[in-house]
């Protein structure tokens, strides 16, 4: 919508009622079913319940961690057989829209959940000999946490447990590395179940202490105004330049993103505005599109918040967060910069102008107006950095929120917001919660076979094979450009690169980096590539799906807003992500990018940094085709293969990459001039 900009010209001013309203029709975990009556108020309350519970155990101490998980799971999944539609419509009876057997199935799914902590005091004694009460309330929970997981994110996660659950009760029947000695039903729900190696293990103890409160604040500080904020700054900074709301939909995304760790919310909240500016000036609607799905998919890879896969990591690798945001920083940076430039030099070839001045806003009212809305960031910030834990500086960041937005008299808070506020925070967490449940029996099922192992194996044995075949062609390159060992581990990189990227592509990205990181990690790592660097590589590469098609899902949300193909959009939002694409490979091989890990050298990381951000910017520039002038393929191919290797963490090859650079702009500069002298002759 348009409003008066107080003190300025007019400016398009976000609309969280209609950023949920797209949501709810990109992203297929927020599609409820129609509720009326009494089922609507109660769903409604039983969200903002949930939400408050986890505020208040953020701020004033967690429950004992079995109760609070237990709690957790059986809200969760409960609500999840209410809101989302399953085969139970072929039942008759109905209680305010929702079937019957529905509201059995989420009886059902809570007691199981909370059958576990009932009787805590005893498992000592049963752990490993479970009793027949124990088997089938954990056959219950397994059935039951399959199925909501089906109905909020659809079949294939829960398809790929039920082959992880064949492979533990079966894998004694199979040759090779991956075969063990097999187990049997009660020992398999034993383990996935009673212990806390299964559905109550680390993936529902992040989601439960971690991610709902993150998500909380995102979703509150969106409310109170944050969000506007950071996309007014975003056009002061960049709206001026050619193509201006292209560079304003780059840099707000960034902003945003670092708050909502959501590449669909960042897609539909941003590009609302951005979209149709873009369009405006002249870029076309799939490329409009693109950039925004290309900038938002940043989201969850960008501090201090980032997405739920970032927690998960924190306490897969027993890391403070602190570590992880330093660590996140610099690759995040390298992504924005390679979808900039590739805006930048689209604009340059299209001869697209900047925003007008009096679309702009304006940098003392727009101070004015949002300063104290960037208060809760800063104390969220602080509180992580002092060395608090995270759901207590998440719990600061909410309340800040709150009493900011409930005392600023430009851009108060109601209690009706804060009330929506409660309920969309828990509405995103009941698919990530389910996702959590679900992936918990695949990792239970990894640590009891020692699949992870397994698997590791097979591909780093796989890619040194396949290295052994090249290495008279490595004699042929200069030396230290490429090793035996060095290709050995780019392939493994690549085969684990291929997977992320093949699985995500119907895995929420959070389930798609903890099976990875159970199984690929290892044979990283194994490489001798850094824990961190290692599980940071498969998190982008599994987020790089969002950009993939078929499942595109960030660009499709775009390409609705655009009105454009959403395949073409997906394949254009790929291409200006390319840098995400390549950069892993550098902090694998050059972990100093990273800062935190030991070792760090300041001449050693700008180098790598450098270079890095040199071959980005030449890969952008490649794969748009303009430089000072257009670029024709003969021209490009250099630039692709100078990218490459300036990526690569190696002086030798950084210069060889510099020197295929420097003729090609040098010739394209002297073209632009000579177009440039016979335009004005003409």
């Amino acid at each position: 919508m348009t409003v008066p900009a107080e003190g300025g010209a007019p400016a398009r001013r976000l609309d969280p009622e209609r950023a949920a309203e797209l949501e709810r029709t990109y992203d297929s975990e927020l599609q409820f079913r129609a509720l009326d009556g009494p089922a609507r108020w109660f769903v409604s309350a039983a969200l903002v319940v949930l939400s408050v519970f986890h505020y208040y155990t953020a701020g004033f101490g967690i429950v004992t961690e079995h109760w609070h998980k237990s709690i957790h799971l059986a809200a969760v999944l409960g609500i999840i057989f209410l809101v989302f539609p399953g085969p139970s419509r072929a039942f008759a009876g109905r209680l305010g829209g929702v079937p019957l057997v529905d509201w059995g199935l989420a009886a059902a799914v809570a007691a199981a959940a909370l059958y576990l902590p009932l009787v805590f005091d005893d498992l000592t004694f049963r752990i490993g000999a479970p009793n027949t009460a124990d088997v089938a309330m954990g056959s219950l929970m397994v059935a039951l946490t399959l199925e909501a997981a089906r109905r909020a994110m659809g079949p294939i996660l829960p398809g790929i447990v039920v082959v992880f659950i064949l492979y533990a009760l079966f894998g004694d029947r199979i040759d090779g590395v991956l075969s063990h000695p097999g187990n049997d039903w009660e020992g398999l729900i034993n383990h996935v179940y009673l212990t806390q190696e299964g559905i109550f293990g680390i993936p529902a103890k992040v989601v439960s202490t971690f991610v709902f409160h993150f998500v909380l604040f995102g979703v509150i500080a969106t409310r109170m105004g944050l969000g506007q904020f950071f996309i007014d700054l975003a056009a002061i900074v960049a709206g001026r330049y050619p193509g201006g709301p292209a560079k304003v939909a780059v840099v707000s995304s960034a902003l945003f993103g670092s708050i909502s760790g959501s590449s669909i919310a960042n897609t539909v909240t941003t590009g609302s505005l951005t979209i149709p500016a873009m369009k405006k000036i002249g870029y076309r609607p799939h490329f409009a599109g693109a950039v925004e799905a290309a900038a938002s998919a940043g989201g969850q890879i960008t501090p201090p918040i980032m997405g739920a896969a970032a927690f998960v990591m924190i306490e897969f690798l027993e890391i403070p967060l602190t570590t992880l945001l330093a660590a996140a920083a610099v690759p995040a940076l390298m992504h924005f910069l390679g979808v900039f430039v590739q805006v930048h030099f689209e604009a340059k070839r299209l001869g697209l102008r900047g925003m007008e001045p009096e679309d702009l806003p304006r940098l003392g009212h727009t101070v004015a107006r949002g300063w104290p809305t960037v208060i809760p960031l800063v104390i969220l910030v602080w509180t992580i950095v002092a060395g608090y834990t995270p759901y207590l500086a998440a719990f600061h960041g909410i309340t800040a929120c709150i009493v900011v937005g409930f005392l600023n008299p430009r851009n108060r808070l109601t209690l009706r917001d804060l009330w929506h506020g409660f309920e969309t925070g828990a509405r995103y967490a009941l698919a990530v919660g389910a996702a959590a449940a679900a992936v918990g029996i695949v990792v239970g099922v990894i640590t009891l076979t020692g699949a992870g192992f397994r698997v590791g194996f097979i591909v780093t044995q796989a890619a040194q094979r396949l290295a052994e075949h090249f290495v008279p062609l490595m004699a042929l390159l200069p030396d230290g450009i490429l090793t035996p060992q060095g290709l050995t581990l780019f392939l493994t990189l690549l085969f684990v690169a291929l997977v992320c990227v093949a699985m995500g592509a119907g895995i929420p990205t959070t389930a798609l980096y903890i099976v990875l990181a159970a199984m690929a990690a290892p044979a990283v790592t194994g490489l001798g590539v850094p824990p961190l660097a290692a599980h940071l590589f498969i998190l982008y590469y599994g987020i790089l799906a969002d950009l993939t098609p078929p499942v595109c899902v960030a660009a499709y949300a775009a390409a609705g807003i655009a009105g454009s193909n959403p395949f073409r959009t997906g394949l254009t939002a790929f291409r200006l992500g390319l840098g995400k694409a390549l950069v892993p490979f550098v902090f694998a091989y050059a972990p100093v990018m990273l800062i935190v890990l030991p070792g760090f050298g300041l001449g050693e990381f700008l180098l790598v940094t450098l270079s890095c951000a040199a071959g980005v910017a030449a890969l952008g520039i490649a794969m748009t085709g303009f430089l000072f002038a257009p670029l024709s393929w003969p021209a490009r191919l250099p630039l692709i293969a100078a990218s490459l290797l300036m990526i690569s963490p190696s002086l030798n090859a950084t210069l060889i990459g510099l020197a295929l650079v420097a003729p090609v702009a040098l010739l394209n500069w002297i073209a632009a001039r000579r177009r440039s002298v016979q335009a004005l002759s003409g």
